[in-house]
């Protein structure tokens, strides 16, 4: 926590690809038409077949977890609002900053954005963690 510092960032980029998107299916059960079926897909309103939102959103998972704040953090509260399809072979930026810091509680917030190649905004969001403890608290328990 001591750390850390309001407007600290980080970002991770991830081209999806047909098996990402498959193995998300199976290991959710979600297996949409709108994400596993070209044809039933190319007749909707996104005209292709689109990756699960909660895919895009689970990309922060690996920011937060070994980047910001890093190996070792707990998240508590997620919430994300998807703005616009991620499509097959759509390269992801998913960027965190941290906007908070709550010494107290042991808590910090993190501003989560997701941009596609064009760079159009496709999700955004907040997550809120406990961060990792400091090598000197970690060591001191173990």
């Amino acid at each position: 926590m001591e750390k850390l510092t309001i407007g600290e960032s980080a970002e991770s980029r991830k081209t999806i690809s047909e098996s990402d998107v498959y193995l998300f299916a199976g290991i959710t059960g979600d297996f949409n038409p709108m994400h596993v079926d070209a044809e039933y897909a190319r007749e909707s309103r996104f005209g292709a077949r689109v990756a699960h939102g909660p895919l895009t959103f689970a990309l922060a998972a690996g920011l937060v977890g070994m980047q910001l704040p890093g190996v070792g953090t707990i998240a508590v509260t997620n919430t994300v609002h998807f703005r616009k399809p991620v499509y097959f072979g759509d390269t992801i930026a998913t960027r965190g900053e941290v906007t908070g810091l709550d010494a107290e509680r042991n808590r910090v917030t993190i501003s989560l954005t997701w941009h596609n190649q064009h760079g159009e905004l496709v999700a955004e969001g907040e997550a809120i963690v406990v961060p990792p403890p400091s090598a000197a608290d970690w060591w001191s328990h173990h």
